[in-house]
């Protein structure tokens, strides 16, 4: 090999790293975007520019050498960094938004205090329906700032506040045999078939299934991914399904009905947004939601709230 010439081109490390991934240069082509002879004369170029051979054609196809072995993980970092930054660059211009994850309709007056709270800041706010497939709401991936979320959520890397505590009630198909009664039990309840979370959904699957209350596992008939398609399967007779009480106001439609389960504890919603994230917009935010004054200290995290009231019926 010659020896060093000149500074390695970032556009060059994308390259090796795309051809190193895909062991081909054929497919690390398709990829990019770029001809094969292109590619490999890029290559060519970077092991110029280095002083070294990166990669070999063996027996078993295209592999590292140890110098490119060496370079593949620096490469890497160097690639994903340029990219945050590029997007931290082009964020920089614009107006900042909350990005607001919920699984469900919440009503209760929060998102529009949670709205009043961005404009007061200068920014906007985007709401990102979210499966239940994923128990964090979007907060886990990063999708979203802050959430809403009905606990438990089994994630250690979260916050929570509870913003309202509601009885759970039960949704029927309007011509189901318990409809008449103005309340029900679990033990009315217990052998029904339900329409339950997915299973990804974890300890909150199995709060909405009440397990924790019973005495044998739920009749699990069908699984949903959104309250919508839960209560779709309500309403065809599929199963039922348990819902808080303000969400039983919400998604009220002719052909479901929904009676309070007067043998459970109550649920809880709670805003939730990721451990360490003191973002002056996710503090206003939850300040916003909680009814608490927001601390001075940025280290501190969002404030707690007062004691927690139940949301009046509506």
């Amino acid at each position: 090999m010659s020896s060093p010439a000149g500074d390695v081109h970032l556009r060059d490390l994308r390259y090796f790293v795309a051809v190193a991934d895909a062991a081909s240069f054929t497919r690390a082509a398709e990829a990019l975007f770029v001809s094969q002879p292109a590619l490999s004369k890029q290559i060519r170029a970077l092991e110029t520019r280095l002083g070294v051979r990166l990669l070999d054609r063996g027996a078993a196809g295209l592999v590292l050498t140890a110098e490119g072995a060496a370079l593949l993980p620096h490469a890497r970092r160097l690639v994903d960094d340029w990219t945050r930054v590029r997007e931290e660059v082009r964020r920089a211009g614009t107006a900042p938004m909350l990005l607001v994850g919920l699984q469900t309709t919440v009503g209760r007056d929060l998102t529009r205090r949670l709205l009043a709270a961005t404009r007061e800041h200068g920014a906007s706010m985007q709401v990102r329906l979210v499966s239940w497939s994923d128990a964090s709401s979007g907060l886990a991936d990063g999708s979203v700032d802050v959430a809403f979320v009905w606990l438990p959520v089994i994630a250690p890397d979260l916050e929570t506040r509870i913003l309202s505590r509601e009885p759970r009630w039960v949704a029927l198909a309007s011509d189901h045999p318990l409809a008449p009664r103005p309340e029900v039990t679990m033990t009315d309840l217990a052998d029904e078939p339900f329409v339950a979370l997915p299973r990804s959904a974890g300890a909150l699957r199995e709060f909405w299934l009440a397990s924790p209350d019973r005495g044998s596992p739920a009749v699990v008939a069908a699984e949903a991914d959104t309250a919508e398609g839960a209560i779709e399967a309500v309403a065809s007779g599929t199963g039922v399904v348990l819902l808080a009480e303000g969400n039983a106001r919400l998604l009220a439609r002719p052909d479901v009905v929904c009676r309070p389960v007067s043998d459970l504890a109550p649920c809880e919603l709670a805003v939730a947004w990721r451990r360490g994230d003191t973002r002056e917009l996710v503090r206003a935010a939850v300040a916003a939601l909680t009814g608490a004054t927001d601390d001075a200290d940025a280290g501190s995290g969002p404030p707690a709230p007062p004691t927690p009231r139940a949301t009046p019926r509506r």
